[in-house]
């Protein structure tokens, strides 16, 4: 099996160490992953800042449900974004879309604007959308974008797996293509010999973290 990178998602400091050790690639720290991971307490990045070594990514999403924000939340996000900043992440995960589950790319602009010049994963609201690959065009045009997280539109990347190969061949010199949806330690080694990429995601990516 050749190289591959692993992202593993944490929501505390215990397994962010735990990950580390298990030898995750990089991380994305969240809270709430039953509700598919919100932007964490700045507190506890700021621990985890000061103890592993390896990358990390924090999600910001403000709250529960669509990817849909107003402007009040689109200033919030602005504030975590400015938070993140001043404690030296240069990494953040997050995703928009408008009403018509279309990537709203006026508020990919505010928030690249925002945290520029940290690096941008959007994450899988691009599963969502119902103009798929034109946003991921749109998205790859923008130079902003430097890994999109996609479980190639289906709940896991077993299941996805040709989409996220389709996506792999076209985009993947371009941007950073990151396999996601349900993979775990034991099924990583089959989902790779479908999709064949380099990097992938998930919560169980090194088994059970504490």
């Amino acid at each position: 099996m050749k190289k591959i990178f692993i992202e593993c998602c944490v929501e505390s400091y215990d397994e962010a160490r735990l990950a580390e050790k298990k030898g995750a690639d990089q991380i994305e720290v969240c809270s709430d992953l039953r509700n598919d991971g919100l932007t964490p307490d700045i507190q506890l990045i700021e621990k985890i800042v000061c103890n592993i070594s390896i990358p990390i990514k924090v999600m910001i999403r403000p709250r529960v449900g669509n990817f849909y924000y107003s402007n009040s939340e689109m200033l919030t996000i602005k504030d975590q974004i400015t938070n993140f900043k001043s404690i030296g992440i240069d990494h953040i995960v997050f995703g928009v879309l408008d009403k018509n589950n279309i990537v709203n790319m006026d508020h990919v602009k505010k928030i690249s604007d925002w945290s520029a010049p940290m690096e941008i994963t959007f994450h899988k609201a691009i599963d969502a959308s119902v103009e798929f690959f034109s946003d991921i065009d749109a998205l790859v045009k923008t130079k902003r974008i430097d890994s999109l997280l996609t479980s190639g539109r289906s709940r896991t990347a077993e299941r996805g797996s040709n989409i996220i190969k389709k996506v792999i061949n076209n985009y993947g010199k371009e941007i950073k293509i990151i396999s996601a949806g349900k993979i775990t330690y034991k099924n990583l080694k089959a989902i790779h010999k479908k999709i064949g990429g380099t990097y992938y995601h998930g919560r169980k990516i090194l088994g059970k973290l504490g």
